[in-house]
């Protein structure tokens, strides 16, 4: 150990920085990162935040979208949002729909891409293959669905119905023309992932199966011991991903329903849609869009806490 005389002697001379000096350059470097951030901090601001304080001072105003002075009326919009039976029924749809979205899909994406693991020369073909419903535009999803299938004269419905097997439509049906909506858009979007959950799985260290197969393990033994752990970050984040769009969903419901028959297929983004542009109440459109990213602020906080939790483990 150096005696203290001799490190003091170094320091003066320049050979070693001085104590000072140390936090200086710690602060022009948090300044120079805090710089570089500067750009994405404000362009989050410009469209993200700004727009998000006005939507919410919008939602506690009775603004018809034109008038230069919208009238104050506090928490009235939500009150009244609650008591309305069309937003309660957009919001049981909504909750169902999410439910669906992070069961099926979920469970066929990953069980598909555990059998393709295990086919290296034609898994690329089936992913493109499965991938395809998602990478067409969604009008173009919802007319095969409309004629070719629930259409009660040209679809798979009217067929069996030519041939004795007497069967509406599903998308007439109030009890059953949300979860008919919602398989056209499953049916799009398990692709997806698909080939995200694949991708996970082949990032799984090999060693770690053979070790498990050399051990005895059984298929189901290897998937729940070694590939499920692997893969849970990224089932985490396609859980919170999953939440999110389904309370944004807006395309499918209005292409083939807008909403029908008797409201039993709206959801949250139809009500603020019908509510701003149909009937010009800006200021509930606004409370029915709070009231939306609260439930993706719920997923991405409940995310954040997996995500600590497992890098504290």
């Amino acid at each position: 150990m150096a005696e203290p005389s001799r490190v003091a002697a170094a320091a003066a001379s320049g050979a070693v920085a001085p104590r000072a000096a140390l936090p200086r350059r710690r602060r022009h470097s948090h300044l120079t990162h805090y710089l570089l951030l500067a750009p994405a901090i404000l362009l989050s601001m410009a469209i993200v935040l700004l727009p998000g304080i006005f939507t919410a001072a919008t939602s506690l105003t009775d603004w018809d979208g034109v008038s230069t002075s919208p009238a104050f009326v506090g928490l009235d919009n939500y009150v009244e949002l609650f008591t309305d039976p069309v937003f309660r029924t957009a919001l049981k749809n909504n909750i169902i729909w999410t439910l669906l979205f992070v069961s099926i899909p979920v469970v066929l994406g990953l069980g598909v891409a555990m059998l393709l693991l295990k086919r290296p020369r034609t898994r690329a073909l089936y992913q493109v293959i499965f991938l395809l419903p998602y990478v067409m535009a969604a009008i173009t999803n919802a007319i095969v669905w409309l004629n070719m299938i629930y259409s009660p004269i040209s679809g798979i419905v009217g067929f069996l119905n030519k041939h004795g097997i007497g069967i509406d439509s599903p998308l007439a049906s109030t009890d059953w023309a949300i979860y008919a909506v919602a398989a056209v858009d499953m049916w799009h979007y398990w692709g997806f992932l698909l080939v995200v959950y694949l991708a996970a799985l082949r990032q799984t260290p090999i060693d770690q199966v053979e070790a498990a197969q050399l051990e005895g393990a059984n298929s189901w033994q290897v998937f729940r011991y070694v590939y499920l752990p692997s893969i849970k970050p990224t089932l985490q984040l396609m859980f919170v991903m999953i939440t999110i769009f389904s309370f944004l969903t807006f395309d499918y419901i209005f292409l083939m329903t807008q909403g029908g028959p008797a409201n039993s297929t709206e959801i949250l983004s139809t009500v603020a849609y019908s509510m701003a542009f149909a009937t010009f109440q800006f200021g509930k459109a606004a409370a029915v869009g709070i009231v939306m990213g609260l439930f993706g602020l719920v997923a991405a906080v409940l995310y954040t806490r997996l995500s600590r939790r497992g890098m504290d483990v």
